[in-house]
């Protein structure tokens, strides 16, 4: 093919075509760092001002900072700035955070002795929990934990022991255990999904005159189920009364406060919540009113907030309990929860105020606010020192009626106490005396209190 054929005619030297790619894409570089110029210029204030200092901190401070943990610390910072309530709970809190609200979580079911000893590197099991892994697996009250997938407990501490034994991943646990007849067992443990239990030390007050007790730690989204169980326990002695303690209490779910509030008021408005939004109202539904005859006594204290300031305020503004103790905490805000995927977090945020039947906002921070939330109808003080013995009681686990018996034997043979016991308490001591027809008010004053 010859110089004067059309194709070659056509076809343009080698280097004009790189010439022309390079001065097309000199162009389009250009062009895009222009448009992205303008579109940074565009930016919202606010974001503007996060990336310029988001870029200041990260060339200047004193060690390198990764985007990710500026962005989750300006997450945090925005979040927990609104008011005391409101929260940004970034990846490692949300699992201790959904455990609190669902009443569930990723575990054996293992319950140590308090404080959790650590003598010769022995770790001792108070109790397992009902239904739990660790029961089926046939872990009893005083074994102790000799290995935990191969590594010596000598090897590692409690935090760390309790951490494995808790891991949030669905596997199988290897353990050795010893005995209290000291034979070592090799066992397998799966992990899976149970209830942390908020109803507690349900039991029998008094039991010439069947007046039962129950603790509520916390509302979780389990605990009107929990409620109910212990009920039916305590109804099998053919009750006549009910002390609920909700000192100590934070708070929780509440739907789940609401619930339990409606087991006692039959008709009527429980408790509203109004913001920015319609106002909601909670109304008793009379077939969920179980108990609504049964005499009730309700314990509360200065750290009884939130959820259980609701439960209390209700039934007594509906006459449907007694509440004893003292001023409670006055946490009167409903808030809100959305979990975003990326970063993992989870935002809760303050929406609307609680109001009690009679229209009264519990939140003590507010303009003109009462300096409490609920006001006992007897109120009955405790020394700090009887508060803290009587809340780290709270606090604990009651060991299942199926373990007593073991726990009995283990306290005979060693001579110690390893069960939790109901400290000295003022404030059901006076529970009592109203069940009795007493004046508390009297005899606490003859006591010296």
């Amino acid at each position: 093919m010859g110089p004067d054929h059309p194709s070659a005619k056509r076809r343009a030297p080698s280097w004009r075509l790189d010439a022309v790619h390079l001065i097309v894409g000199v162009a389009c570089g250009l062009l895009l760092a222009t448009l992205f110029q303008f579109a940074t210029s565009r930016l919202e204030p606010d974001l503007a001002r996060y990336r310029e200092m988001r870029d200041f901190v990260r060339a200047n401070y004193v060690r390198e900072v990764s985007p990710d943990e500026l962005l989750e610390r300006a997450l945090q910072g925005m979040v927990d700035g609104l008011d005391p309530y409101s929260r940004y709970y970034d990846r490692s809190a949300v699992a201790s955070l959904d455990r609190e609200t669902s009443g569930h979580y990723l575990g054996v079911g293992i319950v140590f002795s308090r404080p959790l000893p650590e003598v010769g590197g022995e770790f001792r099991v108070l109790f397992s929990l009902p239904g739990s892994p660790a029961e089926k697996a046939g872990i009893r009250p005083g074994d102790r934990i000799v290995s935990v997938d191969g590594r010596s407990v000598e090897q590692i501490g409690s935090t760390e022991l309790q951490a494995l034994i808790s891991s949030t991943q669905e596997t199988v646990l290897r353990l050795e255990v010893a005995g209290r007849d000291r034979r070592v067992r090799a066992l397998q443990v799966r992990r899976q999904d149970l209830i942390d239990p908020t109803v507690r030390h349900a039991r029998l007050l008094d039991r010439e005159r069947a007046i039962g007790y129950v603790a509520i730690s916390s509302f979780s989204q389990a605990t009107p189920e929990e409620f109910d169980s212990a009920l039916e326990g305590l109804h099998s002695h053919a009750l006549r009364g009910l002390v609920v303690d909700v000192r100590g209490n934070l708070g929780g779910v509440l739907s789940s406060a609401v619930q339990i509030a409606n087991r006692f008021v039959p008709r009527g408005l429980l408790v509203s919540r109004e913001g920015r939004g319609a106002p909601v109202s909670y109304e008793a539904e009379p077939k969920l009113a179980r108990y609504e005859s049964l005499p009730l006594v309700v314990l509360v204290d200065g750290d009884s907030a939130s959820a259980s300031e609701v439960f209390a305020a209700a039934l007594q503004e509906h006459r449907a309990a007694v509440v004893v103790g003292s001023p409670t905490y006055g946490k009167g805000v409903v808030q809100q929860m959305k979990r975003f995927q990326a970063p993992d977090g989870v935002a809760k945020i303050t929406t609307s105020y609680y109001y009690t039947p009679s229209h009264r906002n519990l939140e003590r921070t507010l303009h003109s606010a009462w300096d409490c939330g609920v006001v006992p109808d007897l109120q009955v003080e405790l020394s700090p020192a009887e508060a803290r013995r009587i809340h780290g009681f709270l606090a604990s686990y009651s060991p299942p009626a199926a373990a007593l018996e073991e726990l009995r034997a283990w306290e005979r043979e060693e001579g110690v106490q390893v069960t939790p016991t109901p400290p000295a308490d003022a404030q059901i001591e006076a529970a009592l005396a109203l069940f009795r027809g007493e004046r508390p008010g009297a005899y606490l004053a003859e006591a010296g209190r």
